[in-house]
């Protein structure tokens, strides 16, 4: 019974991987090409060949032309029956995770309910195999599972929220001395911005080169600025963007203040470092009390077992 709980559970983490990947696969087409087809039929263009709208279509993968769309359609019809301020937390988590595979909130709603199904269903089929269990008690794994694959989504998009705010905070530092030093150097506040897009590619980058794009369709600075703030959620970032507006307001020097806010920037990320070094002992006393404990244990104490149990066998 206890093997095949374990076989359970490595099959079940197996796909899990799987999904992850494809979901990241999914993230990277889509953030390097915004508009696949209209840039695959640009490339047979420049060669000359003609082809025609459904083998542009049929190139592009599977994800893309079938998964995608039933998934999209399937979060129209149920966004007809969710409340609207689930909705709104909904695409708010996803505009902080990033945007993840450009999914909109529907989609990532329905996406539980896929998640749940296929685990269960996964399970379902793996108990079909196995006699050792009673029919209440496969009903009860299916249903946990089920349950793990509905929240699998959550965990994920969370995941990518904390992963989103580490790669930021630790960029800060160096793009405000990026920004300082353009600044300095004669260039306006959007030109440095559009300088720390071109030079890198990473999570603020892409934050600032939304920024720029915003302000060119015809927005105020500050509050673009302000809904990059919201968009990223960091204290750092607030902050910064606060000091930024109040600088423009009041007339103060840009290249001072960008210099002052590079300095707490990073003594804020020293602080953030020291504070996770801390928490480093916590974090291993689980997998030292699982793993390396009861190794040792074995190792220390099977040779005096077996040394008491040949001195018990001649007082028997």
């Amino acid at each position: 019974m206890l093997t095949t709980i374990i076989i359970i559970v490595v099959i079940v983490g197996v796909i899990s991987g799987a999904i992850v990947l494809v979901v990241t696969g999914i993230r990277k087409s889509k953030s390097q090409e915004e508009d696949p087809l209209a840039k695959r039929l640009a490339e047979y263009s420049q060669r000359g060949e003609a082809v025609s709208l459904e083998e542009i279509e049929l190139s592009q993968p599977f994800s893309e032309r079938v998964m995608m769309p039933i998934l999209r359609r399937l979060g129209d019809t149920s966004s007809r029956f969710t409340p609207q301020h689930v909705i709104e937390r909904t695409r708010l988590r996803l505009e902080l995770a990033g945007n993840p595979g450009r999914m909109d909130a529907s989609t990532f709603m329905v996406l539980h309910f896929v998640s749940a199904g296929l685990f269960g269903g996964l399970v379902f089929l793996l108990s079909l195999f196995s006699k050792q269990f009673s029919l209440p008690i496969k009903l009860l794994i299916i249903l946990v599972f089920m349950i793990l694959g509905y929240f699998f989504p959550d965990l994920w998009i969370r995941s990518k929220i904390n992963s989103r705010q580490k790669q930021v905070r630790k960029a800060m530092p160096d793009a405000l001395d990026l920004l300082t030093i353009c600044v300095e150097a004669g260039l306006g506040f959007d030109a440095a911005m559009s300088k720390v897009n071109e030079k890198w590619d990473n999570e603020l980058s892409l934050a600032f080169g939304r920024v720029i794009r915003e302000i060119q369709l015809g927005k105020l600075r500050r509050d673009a600025l302000r809904d990059m703030s919201d968009r990223l959620s960091l204290a750092e970032m607030t902050s910064f963007v606060a000091a930024i507006i109040q600088s423009e307001m009041l007339g103060v020097s840009m290249a001072k203040v960008l210099r002052i806010q590079s300095d707490q920037m990073r003594i804020k990320r020293r602080q953030h470092a020291e504070e996770e070094a801390h928490k480093a002992p916590i974090k291993m006393i689980f997998p030292m009390g699982l793993f390396i404990f009861p190794s040792l244990m074995i190792v220390l104490l099977t040779p005096a077992g077996l040394r008491l149990y040949g001195s018990l066998k001649y007082f028997m």
